[in-house]
């Protein structure tokens, strides 16, 4: 067997068997290393994951033995939909620990709800998945199933137990913007940047003030700083215009925000097919004043909508699976989360995710190669 192979999956030996012994045919490290496998070779269901493993059974066996041969997908759904979240997550984790991933100083929080895992025969919603990704690694680090969008307030704090914040920056939109949430970050070492908007509608209001006060005096605020960015896409040019204030004593409620220091209020103004728009958003930060840094772990934070929700969808057809079974839908979107940072981490091949996941559905070699170098880097 290859020894290399096997020690890029060592973490996932020590993931607790939901089955009782006698119903064990199948070991759960090889189903869980089969099912990762063919997820990046580009297998997007329980019966695409069968074919994978049936089609590339020789390379399969030279690092696991598959002695009860590859596993029919009615036993990849059932044992998925039998194996428990929080210790896959838990699994996962230590792995990245153990590989000494970088990930950076970024953590962007946003959610994502799988349209096909919802059942109204059940009278079952679609889940809704909190994740928290780690923009400069694009590693997925964690995430919280809820059954609604409504409740991201009670999923964020969970999923912030089981990250380490030490040093890094929080960045979360409208609804993960409560005073809870702040805290629980400032106590975890590290600090925020919180979309606001008219769910705090007082504090909105006079943080529009602030910065309409400041705008208009004569002199400039102590503190007060500006930055502009332009970029030019297919067509479409967008200015933003950054503008920090440090968040004045008299802000209502200002001592209930743990380490709120600065304001922040970005202009866009997007210019396409002859047509100009302007949008103003607000946020607030645990971060100083300093307009460059944080304007760049503003544009940084829709990363999880461009490097993770769009790829997901796009590439590995998320909205579009019918998974659906107990704990099957967020487990399997754990190993689809992990199979996009695999493919994202990967420097053996200049390819899209895509072309990446095509190419190693095609040769094991390549396949391996991505492995490998997630393995190493």
């Amino acid at each position: 067997m290859s020894s290399r192979l096997v020690a890029v999956f060592t973490p996932f030996e020590n993931l607790a068997d939901p089955r009782i012994d006698r119903t064990r045919v199948h070991d759960l490290f090889e189903l869980i290393v089969v099912a990762l496998c063919g997820t990046i070779a580009g297998a997007d269901t329980w019966a695409d994951i069968e074919r994978f493993g049936n089609d590339r059974l020789a390379w399969l066996r030279t690092f696991l033995r598959l002695e009860g041969g590859v596993p029919s997908h009615d036993t990849f759904g059932r044992v998925f939909a039998l194996l428990d979240p929080a210790k896959l997550v838990a699994c996962i984790q230590q792995w990245l620990d153990d590989l000494g991933r970088e990930i950076g100083k970024h953590i962007a929080i946003d959610g994502k709800t799988l349209r096909g895992s919802g059942d109204k025969a059940a009278g079952r919603n679609p889940l809704h998945l909190v994740s928290a990704w780690a923009s400069e690694a694009r590693l997925t680090l964690g995430q919280v199933a809820v059954d609604s969008k409504s409740n991201e307030i009670t999923a964020i704090p969970l999923l912030l137990e089981l990250l380490d914040l030490k040093g890094a920056t929080v960045t979360i939109d409208a609804m993960g913007c409560q005073k809870e949430i702040a805290a629980k970050i400032v106590f975890g070492h590290g600090d925020y940047v919180l979309a606001l908007k008219g769910n705090q509608e007082k504090l909105h209001a006079a943080v529009d003030k602030a910065f309409t006060t400041a705008l208009e005096a004569e002199v400039r605020p102590s503190g007060m700083s500006r930055h502009v960015t332009m970029e030019t896409n297919r067509g479409r040019r967008e200015r933003r215009e950054y503008t920090v204030l440090p968040a004045p004593k008299s802000l209502p409620g200002i001592a209930d925000w743990k380490g709120l220091a600065t304001l922040v209020m970005v202009l866009r103004i997007t210019r396409a097919d002859g047509q100009e728009k302007g949008e103003v958003s607000y946020f607030l930060s645990s971060l100083p004043p300093k307009v460059k840094t944080l304007a760049k772990v503003i544009r940084q934070h829709w990363s999880i909508e461009s490097q993770l929700h769009w790829v997901l969808d796009v590439t590995f057809s998320e909205d579009a699976s019918r998974i659906r079974k107990q704990h099957a839908p967020q487990t399997s979107a754990m190993l689809r989360r992990l199979a996009v940072s695999i493919l994202s981490a990967d420097t053996s091949l200049k390819d899209s995710i895509r072309g990446k996941r095509y190419r190693a559905c095609l040769n094991t070699d390549t396949l391996e190669r991505i492995l490998l170098s997630f393995a190493v880097n």
